[in-house]
């Protein structure tokens, strides 16, 4: 595996928005669910996952990553992880995996629950134009509702991803079959915040 992009790729005005802050939201609580004492994290991005959890809790984080500029704690591929099975309650990887050919998918996947004791939390890019709406009214919680617009046309490379949900070939139900081969899914779902994040938490089946 290569890296894609460079350091700068994670400026705050490019690279930033408020969907992606609330998939820091939804990342944290995930991994935080299985209280673990451990987390290994693939692919470092703008380092907003990592640095909570050094600077505010006293879990073991160790970040993994192909792009030495980024200063991972370990520079490998996803693909070959040098850990020892069950070295972490919790690995992750989120909107990464997508950047290996998909072919490498399962590996990667199987690398992940190798190395994870309680469970493998991903999020990939779910493609597709959504419908949304949400009202409050007093007194009575928020209501939240959104699906996306069956519409799913081929994956053109473009520098970066290798697939995504929602495209030909790539639909929903075939990543989920994919998935169901080494876990058990225990969550699937995209946050009404983010509708291009899909998030999968993963039990690996022993």
């Amino acid at each position: 595996m290569e890296k894609q992009v460079n350091k700068d790729h994670y400026n705050f005005k490019a690279y930033s928005h408020l969907g992606r802050w609330a998939s820091y939201f939804f990342q944290l609580e995930q991994v935080f669910s299985f209280n673990p004492a451990s987390i290994l994290e693939i692919g470092v991005g703008d380092r907003v996952f990592g640095d909570y959890i050094k600077n505010n809790t006293d879990i073991k984080y160790i970040s993994a990553d192909v792009a030495e500029d980024l200063k991972p704690d370990v520079v490998a591929s996803v693909t070959a992880l040098p850990f020892t099975d069950g070295e972490f309650d919790v690995s992750c990887a989120f909107e990464v995996l997508e950047h290996i050919p998909f072919d490498s998918f399962e590996d990667a996947l199987r690398e992940m629950a190798r190395v994870s004791k309680k469970a493998v939390i991903i999020s990939l890019p779910h493609f597709g134009p959504s419908c949304e709406l949400s009202f409050k009214i007093p007194f009575i919680k928020r209501v939240k509702l959104a699906f996306k617009l069956p519409f799913h046309p081929i994956h053109a490379w473009n520098g970066e991803h290798y697939f995504e949900i929602g495209k030909k070939g790539y639909e929903v139900g075939e990543i989920r079959n994919v998935l169901r081969k080494d876990f058990v899914i225990q969550k699937d779902f995209v946050p009404f915040e983010n509708q291009y994040h899909h998030f999968f938490v993963l039990v690996p089946k022993k």
